[in-house]
């Protein structure tokens, strides 16, 4: 449902970023005329969306092609989207060429190599840009498709390196493709509304040490935003509190069952 400070793709934010010659440029000939197809997007709060400088932009996560609509979204909000992307997407040569020639970075969910995904991320913070990490992990276990409880990554990088986080919610995308679902529903033209928060406020981290409390901490205040801002789309209050796969016997990695 439309708000009233919406704005359609074409009037969403003078494209600063984009229109500068990159290899994002022959992403968007093969991606955007599809997709343009296929998506109707409303921007709400489109001012918010940093034209300049490094920041972490978490969304939340509930269907498979939640990446393509948000890079998109981003690209029509003026900023190149980079990801911190899932390793195994890295396994076809050809993609792999494509999501490393656009600065995407590999994560491996567990082990040693999670951290090292972090340390890339910095280092697009260091040349100024955004970085999208989805704080969830995983697509949300959340039953009605609500976010759930969070992961500290994100959080991380941006108390690590100083710079803001901004929320981001999408709603409409289960149009497209459902969550788990198999089959893209291109026609007719899906209506996707995309919500674009205010930086978190982390001024009571900033500057002290950042233990795994603090981090939990921080993490729920931002998962709550995420909320908030799909609570304002969906025009229906958010869940008080954000689900837990563990105390629903589920696994927060790989595809949900039953």
């Amino acid at each position: 449902m439309p708000l009233e400070n919406s704005s359609s793709d074409a009037a969403a934010k003078p494209r600063s970023e984009t229109r500068r010659p990159s290899f994002f440029w022959v992403l968007a000939v093969i991606v955007l005329p599809v997709m343009n197809l296929a998506i109707r997007f409303r921007f709400h709060h489109a001012e918010r969306m940093p034209q300049s400088g490094a920041f972490v932009l978490a969304p939340n996560h509930y269907s498979e092609i939640d990446p393509v609509v948000i890079g998109v979204a981003s690209w029509k909000l003026g900023r190149a989207p980079r990801f911190l992307a899932k390793a195994s997407l890295f396994k076809n040569p050809v993609l792999a060429w494509f999501l490393r020639t656009s600065g995407q970075i590999p994560v491996e969910r567990a082990g040693s190599q999670s951290h090292a995904a972090l340390r890339a991320a910095e280092e697009l913070v260091e040349k100024g840009r955004m970085v999208v990490v989805y704080p969830e992990g995983s697509l949300t276990r959340d039953p009605d498709l609500w976010p759930m409880r969070g992961k500290t990554g994100a959080v991380r990088i941006a108390l690590e390196r100083d710079i803001p986080i901004v929320p981001i919610a999408h709603w409409g995308t289960q149009a497209l493709l459902p969550r788990y679902g198999k089959k893209l529903s291109l026609f007719p033209r899906k209506t996707i509304h995309v919500a674009i928060g205010d930086p978190l406020d982390l001024s009571a981290y900033r500057g002290k040490p950042l233990d795994q409390a603090s981090l939990l901490k921080a993490t729920g205040e931002l998962m709550n935003a995420i909320a908030a801002l799909l609570a304002e789309l969906r025009g229906e209050p958010a869940p008080a509190e954000r689900w837990d796969p563990a105390a629903h016997g589920q696994k927060e990695t790989g595809r949900l069952e039953g």
